[in-house]
Order: C-alpha cells, then sequence, then structure tokens
C-alpha cells in the first residue's frame, strides 16, 4: 500500500513538472510570437515616423538629420507652405471626385457583371471570363501606349471623362464579385423568382444585401488603388488644373517649387495625401472584419 502512495505522487510531482514545462514552453512561445510581432510593426511604422517628423521639421534641419525621429524645433511651415505656395486644395479636390466616382461605378458594375458572370446562361459566357482572368494577368504598363491612343482618337485626352471612364470598373472586382456570388445557395433567388421578382430585382434586393463582405473589400480596394493612382494620370491628363493628388506630388519631388531637397514640403504633402486612406480603413475596418468573417462562416 505504501509502494503505491509513493508511486502516485511521484507520478503527480511528475505531472506537475511536465505541465509547469509545459506552461513554460507556451509562455516562451507566446513571448517570441508577440516580439516579432512588434520588431516586425516598428520596421514597418518607423518610415511613416520619419514621414512625419521630417513634415515637422525645418529644411536645414532636415536636410541635416533625415532620418532622426525628433523634430527640432518643431514647425507647421511645411504644410502651410503646401497649401499657400502649391495647388494642394485643387489636387485634394479633383482625387476625391475622381476616386469616389470610380469606386461608386467599380462596385456596382463590377457586381453587376459578377452576378451575371456567375448566374446567367449565355453564349461565350466562359470565354469571356477566361478573357477577364487573363486581363488581371496583363501587366499595366503594357496597356499605356494603346489606352493613350483610345483616348485621344476619341477626342477624351485631357478631361475629368479620361481619368475616369477607363478605370470604372476592373477585372479584378469583377473576378470577386464572381467568385463571391457562386457561394451564395441558389435556392435564395429561387424563391425570389416563385414571388415573381425579375433578374435584376432579385440581384439588387435579395443577393447584392447577402455580398456584404465583398461589396466591403472591393469597396476599399477600389477607393485606396483609385486615391493612390499614378500611371493612368500620366496617359490621361496634362493640364495642372486637372492634376489628381498622386500626380501633383510627383510634380512636387520633381523640383516644380525651386531648388533644394525641400523634404519638409514634400513629406508634409505625403502625409496629407495618406489621411483620407487612412480614415476610409479605421471605419471600414470593423464591418470589413466582421464582414469576413461572416463569409468565411457561410463558406
Amino acid at each position: 500500500m505504501a509502494v503505491s502512495t509513493d508511486a502516485a505522487r511521484r507520478s503527480t510531482r511528475e505531472g506537475r513538472r511536465t505541465g509547469d514545462s509545459a506552461g513554460a514552453r507556451r509562455l516562451a512561445s507566446t513571448f517570441a510570437g508577440y516580439f516579432i510581432l512588434i520588431f516586425f510593426a516598428l520596421v514597418f511604422l518607423y518610415p511613416f515616423v520619419i514621414q512625419i517628423a521630417n513634415s515637422l521639421k525645418t529644411e536645414p534641419d532636415a536636410a541635416a538629420h533625415p532620418l532622426s525621429p525628433i523634430p527640432d524645433p518643431v514647425t507647421l511651415s511645411a504644410f502651410e507652405k503646401v497649401f499657400l505656395n502649391t495647388d494642394l486644395p485643387l489636387w485634394l479636390g479633383n482625387s476625391l471626385l475622381v476616386t469616389i466616382i470610380i469606386t461608386v461605378g467599380r462596385v456596382f458594375l463590377d457586381s453587376l457583371a459578377g452576378y451575371a458572370l456567375a448566374r446567367l446562361r449565355f453564349p461565350g459566357r466562359g470565354a469571356l471570363f477566361s478573357a477577364i482572368v487573363a486581363v488581371i494577368a496583363v501587366p499595366g504598363v503594357v496597356l499605356f501606349i494603346p489606352k493613350f491612343l483610345v483616348l485621344n482618337q476619341l477626342g477624351l485626352y485631357n478631361s475629368y471623362t479620361a481619368l475616369i471612364l477607363p478605370v470604372i470598373a476592373d477585372a479584378a472586382g469583377v473576378f470577386i464579385m464572381k467568385q463571391f456570388f457562386e457561394s451564395i445557395p441558389v435556392s435564395v433567388e429561387e424563391a425570389a423568382r416563385i414571388d415573381g421578382a425579375g433578374v435584376f430585382r432579385t440581384f439588387w434586393s435579395v443577393v447584392l444585401p447577402m455580398a456584404r463582405p465583398a461589396l466591403l473589400t472591393l469597396t476599399i480596394i477600389s477607393f485606396q488603388g483609385t486615391w493612390n493612382e499614378f500611371p493612368h494620370t500620366l496617359v490621361a491628363v496634362q493640364s495642372p488644373e486637372l492634376f489628381t493628388l498622386p500626380r501633383g506630388l510627383a510634380d512636387l519631388v520633381s523640383g516644380s517649387l525651386g531648388k533644394g531637397t525641400q523634404y519638409p514640403l514634400k513629406l508634409g504633402a505625403a502625409a496629407l495625401a495618406t489621411i483620407p486612406v487612412a480614415v476610409i480603413f479605421v471605419v471600414f475596418q470593423r464591418y470589413f472584419v466582421r464582414g469576413a468573417n461572416e463569409g468565411a462562416e457561410k463558406g
């Protein structure tokens, strides 16, 4: 009896040591994981910190210490020059106008095209979808000259139409929406048709509300991509009055305001350009994550 009691005690002690060892390993693993995450977060955040710091520096301080995260002294003169000596307000207005129209257009048109490819049966549907996938694989730089020639021949060059019309729908958005619509049960649409709803009514009132995860994804991607779009503006417009923010910032970087590095002014303008995208992401992040989780549960 004593032998069995001693064995039980030894087994208990060994179990405790094993549990303590496993707990220590889990704690060390968690600590290492957080350390790696914090390290990479600092690596990715450091350029933005440098951007903000240099925009708050004087021109001599920025030229002498461009990588210092501490302005000495702190000044807002760069932001004043950006608004007073550049066409930044005009660029912001053009970017907002173009971005909002293109984002709304992409969400609507890509959804229509994706639903048609997912549900409607018509000749050449497979070939059309293959062509859309092929367009995704084509580098955008290959289309610069053809895009310019088409805009010029149609008389659209150097206009707001040239900035908006060629990119108001995109192949990637159509692909995203098609794949999501195919995950929705057909029985939902059949019930709507039994109630007398047509194709568009079924799409608009029944299917589209269920596609919130894909719509949020497409909205964020479209807004960010359009707001940061630079190559298309090179072949679409040449008048400074039609410059969007990326095109205007490129003009600043090229030295349109004179000689010198002008780090505070350039980085201050760049910091202002990142604010709308950051606001959109912060506002929609909660809904985006929730919608993605709902989509995963449905799948």
